[in-house]
């Protein structure tokens, strides 16, 4: 039997280095898949590896797509590194898009004029504030009755998928959209201002930014940070010290709530303009990827959002392009999570043989 045993000392070097072979066996893997499919693997990984950074637009639209990962997997990685395991970015930004979905339609509907510099902060709150709530039903129920947050946040994903389709379904229909499930367009005043003209990347994208370098200096240069960080590598050792568990927990929930919350108002003001069944591609669930592949570090997110953005924009170039499924980012983007788990646990642990310790237990006695 083959048995794991831990290692005396970590290799910082490939604590860092993990990311980037696990990207290189997630392009082994593609090669291979794009051979069984019968397509040619060099054409396959141009598509998803080259193409979408080879021109202005192309690297627009992979920033534009950073933009929810980046927020998303910035409070997954706090949330991770207090120990507070939170999987339902993904309702939350759904809920931050209905909040800010919605004061965006009461304004087209009720001809209120803004300014889109003014509104895009109304709109970021609205989402903020949405995106807190849902997460803090999963606080409180994990503080008040020990739920367990893992599965309170990932069902309430589904609730509030079904609460968005309710919605746009039903008593936020556009009346004259044809029968289509989505909302009326909402006025330009109420729609991110755009960096570029032409190109749908918005000023989203810079406040994202700014969001990595205040979580940076959160983490890292405050005491609160410090104390988050030490509640989730020793537990025992923060209760000591008198930290408060309690306080991390809805510290760390609400703000990874707000996070998603604004990634889910800037999704919906910014390049859909109406709430639909389909304001988000799964985001919420991509940015756990996210967020492990730049090793739970804020400036990590930024890497890893750029080349999970890269993964989506290839696979809709694939699918145009060589007739391959669309999903097959979504399968590019497992095997890279499996790739990097499997590599991190070989980081920590090696690989020995129940024979081979057996023999080692035997010389030591003798």
């Amino acid at each position: 039997m083959l048995r794991l045993e831990p290692r005396a000392e970590v290799s910082k070097a490939w604590i860092y280095g993990s990311p980037a072979l696990a990207l290189l066996i997630t392009i082994a893997v593609a090669g291979v898949l794009f051979i069984a499919l019968g397509k040619d693997p060099v054409r396959g990984l141009s598509i998803f590896l080259i193409e979408p950074w080879a021109n202005v637009r192309g690297a627009s639209e992979i920033a534009l797509k950073s933009i929810p990962l980046i927020l998303c997997a910035l409070g997954l990685a706090l949330c991770y590194r207090s120990n507070v395991w939170n999987i339902g970015a993904e309702g939350q930004l759904l809920m931050g898009a209905i909040f800010a979905g919605g004061l965006a339609m009461w304004a087209t509907e009720a001809k209120q004029s803004f300014s889109p510099w003014v509104f895009m902060w109304l709109g970021m709150l609205a989402g903020a504030i949405g995106g807190a709530l849902w997460a803090g039903i999963v606080a409180l129920l994990r503080d008040k009755f020990n739920a367990n947050e893992i599965l309170v946040s990932l069902m309430l994903v589904y609730v509030a998928n079904l609460l968005l389709s309710y919605l746009v379904f039903g008593p936020w229909k556009d009346p004259q959209g044809f029968n289509f499930p989505q909302t009326v367009t909402f006025d330009d005043g109420t729609l991110l201002p755009r960096i570029f003209k032409g190109l749908r990347l918005h000023w989203g994208f810079a406040i994202a930014l700014i969001a990595v370098a205040v979580m940076t200096v959160f983490l890292f240069r405050t005491f609160k940070g410090y104390k988050l960080q030490v509640g989730g590598l020793a537990p025992a050792a923060a209760r000591y010290a008198g930290f408060s568990s309690r306080s991390a927990l809805w510290t760390v929930l609400l703000t990874s709530g707000a996070l998603a919350g604004i990634a889910g108002s800037m999704e919906a003001l910014g390049p859909l303009a109406q709430l639909t069944p389909h304001v988000s591609v799964g985001y919420g669930f991509t940015a756990i990827i996210v967020a492990f592949i730049g090793r739970l570090h804020p400036v990590g997110c930024v890497f890893g959002a750029a080349l999970l953005s890269m993964f989506l924009i290839g696979g809709e170039l694939a699918q145009s392009r060589i007739g391959l499924p669309s999903a097959l980012s979504n399968v590019f983007q497992g095997v890279l999570l499996v790739a990097l788990l499997a590599c991190d646990t070989l980081i920590h642990y090696r690989i020995r043989s129940s024979s081979r310790i057996k023999y080692a237990g035997e010389v030591a006695k003798s």
